[in-house]
């Protein structure tokens, strides 16, 4: 029986190499249709995949995968691909737990060559699969899509710089929608533009190829040779910015139609040398409300199909809404405040900063090691830089961190949101390692807010404080708490008690405090008293703190969203071990693995982190100790006892 869509014979690639132009047409619409319903039940990245349907489309015509390998940058525009290359069927399952991830992952199918998540980094990955090939006398296309928005990255262009050097074989498809997430800035992205809207660039380019080999002038400079030729197309052509790195330049192409795609890329892997296609894309193509407010719909949650809204959670702000108003508040009343992203103004809140204050806002692109640097710059000037990047995306800038920052111990105010685990986007987005990396490092200050509250009061402590502060708070909505409109500074390196018991200390930071409260009235109704602490300082450690808990309590137990290794948790077993104090002691962590993607509820419940695993946790190891202590207790009454004799006749 034919299938009512074509997307529905679509098992491979090599299905989609079998239609005709109007077949394709018609498939295109069909997987438009299919990404917009699923993604509004689902959520992730919708706006990128419907700019790149006909792109994908033509270049897998284009190649024999798996044989040939395609390297998507990021990754979040990967859903089309997976759907023609053996996923369709469980497509609805995309970003649920044990579904199809929203990123490319080798374990999940031979299609995916490399498992992404971050920008920039294709390049150098797809020029080391090149140079691989070649050493084995291979024959396969090594295939680039990245976005221009990743190109703004410095590892990107670190690579482009090798692969010209080099002259690898290569094809890099340059997916240009003008955006990354939010609009792209810099010196490229308007160096794109002018290509990308000058249509006499393309006439130029052509005609230039062509007729310098006709004309008069021509066959003279032919006959000079090659390089006053190229000198030549250098004054009539605009840029010609990648061909002066090495790399043969194509476009800029039609995206959006796959003859035009699968022809350049045919031709360009026969080429023997680094190609790079400039395909001229629209991010959201086919979906209204995508076209109109890309970065809205660049990663979204679900939302309503006909409307384009998002299905609200009500109640309580985000934390990410917390932060921006609380930052619009403090840089109201002190101008030395200043703003730095990543490209990330929406995700990461700036983008009321920037419209309040457009002359103190930093967007410098997708590089985050640049921001940092900046920053420091910024701070020796006098001013104070507030950098605000996803809790994942600052380990990309941790030797600035150190080296830019710290070492001077600069006044720089990093804001890490999305920290602990993300749900649906998965290990490349946990925010799960900061609390490790950033302990390490001296003069840096670390808060662990654990409320929209105590997010506002932490920024204020962080922008009067001397020297680099880190602040790390979660994805997702807060508690409800109100946020008082005169913020309260923090005393450093203190905690506080939030309930106060005799058996257990239940000591947390940040979104695991309200955890640890509720896991603490559980354990009440299992006749064992616990305290709460809210760290807030992660470091500095609160030391009497630790030493009142360890000398009032049975057990001490540490909860928090970050892994195991060298987290809060590891930060009070040192501080025992500093204060000599031989308490037992629980941690629970995030273990020491890549977490899946999922509903936050299945993943907090998988890693021990849910008030029930919790107080589950805590009742075992309770237990535990009192038996030991009842067993040492009746070991010392043995030992103690009067030794008894027969009396002697």
């Amino acid at each position: 029986m034919t299938p009512d869509r074509i997307l529905d014979s679509i098992d491979a690639p090599c299905d989609v190499k079998a239609l005709n132009a109007s077949q394709l047409q018609a498939l295109a619409a069909e997987i438009r249709e299919e990404l917009v319903t699923t993604v509004s039940k689902t959520g992730g990245h919708l706006a990128p995949n419907l700019g790149a349907v006909e792109l994908t489309l033509g270049i897998h015509r284009a190649l024999d995968c798996p044989a040939d390998r395609i390297i998507f940058d990021v990754g979040h525009q990967s859903y089309v691909h997976k759907l023609i290359t053996g996923r369709r069927e469980r497509f609805s399952t995309l970003r649920q737990y044990g579904g199809v991830c929203g990123f490319p992952k080798r374990s999940e199918s031979d299609f995916d060559s490399f498992d992404t998540g971050h920008a920039s980094d294709s390049l150098s990955v797809a020029l080391g699969l090149a140079l691989a090939r070649d050493a084995r006398g291979g024959d396969e296309s090594v295939v680039v899509v990245i976005g221009d928005g990743s190109m703004t990255g410095g590892m990107a262009f670190e690579a482009l710089n090798h692969i010209g050097h080099l002259g690898t074989r290569l094809v890099i498809v340059l997916n240009d929608n003008e955006m990354s997430i939010s609009e792209n800035v810099g010196a490229l992205a308007s160096y794109l533009a002018r290509v990308r809207l000058d249509p006499r660039y393309t006439r130029l380019r052509d005609d230039v190829e062509s007729r310098l080999g006709t004309t008069r002038l021509g066959k003279v400079m032919v006959d000079a040779g090659e390089a006053v030729k190229e000198s030549v197309k250098q004054l009539l052509v605009p840029g010609m910015l990648f061909e002066e790195l090495g790399l043969k330049y194509v476009g800029p192409i039609d995206g959006h139609d796959v003859a035009q795609v699968e022809s350049a890329v045919a031709k360009a892997k026969t080429f023997d040398g680094p190609v790079i296609i400039h395909a001229v894309t629209r991010k959201g193509a086919g979906y209204p409300h995508a076209e109109t407010a890309p970065d809205m719909f660049h990663g979204v949650g679900p939302f309503s199909v006909e409307s384009g809204k998002v299905n609200g959670s009500g109640g309580a702000i985000s934390y990410t809404e917390a932060f921006s108003r609380a930052l619009v508040a403090e840089a109201e009343q002190d101008d030395r405040i200043v703003a730095i992203t990543a490209a990330m103004p929406s995700g990461t809140g700036l983008d009321r900063f920037a419209g309040a204050f457009p002359e103190r806002f930093y967007d410098v692109g997708i590089a985050e090691e640049h921001a940092v640097g900046l920053a420091a710059g910024l701070a020796l000037g006098g001013l104070v830089p507030v950098v605000a990047v996803y809790s994942t995306f600052m380990q990309r800038a941790y030797d600035q961190l150190i080296m830019d920052v710290a070492l001077q111990n600069l006044h720089v105010v990093f804001c890490l949101d999305r920290a602990g685990l993300v749900g649906e986007d998965g290990p490349t987005h946990h925010g799960v390692f900061d609390l490790t990396y950033l302990r390490s490092v001296p003069n840096l200050s670390v808060l662990a807010p654990s409320d929209e509250a105590e997010l506002a009061d932490a920024l204020h402590t962080a922008l009067k404080a001397e020297g680099p502060v880190a602040i790390r708070y979660p994805r997702g909505a807060g508690r409800g708490v109100a946020i008082p409109e005169q913020r309260t500074a923090w005393e450093p390196g203190v905690a506080v008690v939030r309930r106060s018991g005799s058996d257990v200390a239940l000591l947390a930071a940040g979104r695991m405090v309200a955890v640890a409260e509720r896991a603490a009235e559980i354990l009440e109704a299992e006749g064992v008293s616990a305290s709460v602490v809210d760290a807030r300082w992660v470091k500095p450690m609160d030391h009497d703190m630790v030493a009142r808990m360890a000398r009032s309590h049975r057990l001490i137990v540490t909860v928090e969203e970050n892994t195991g290794v060298g987290g809060f948790g590891a930060g009070v077993c040192e501080a025992l071990s500093d204060l000599g104090a031989l308490a037992p002691t629980l941690r629970l962590a995030v273990p020491d693995c890549f977490v899946t993607h999922g509903a936050m509820n299945r993943l907090l419940s998988d890693v021990g982190l849910t008030e029930d695993s919790v107080a589950a946790a805590v009742l075992g190891r309770y237990r535990e100790v009192c038996d030991t202590d009842s067993g040492q207790a009746d070991a010392e009454r043995i030992e103690h006892a009067p030794t008894h004799r027969p009396a002697s006749r």
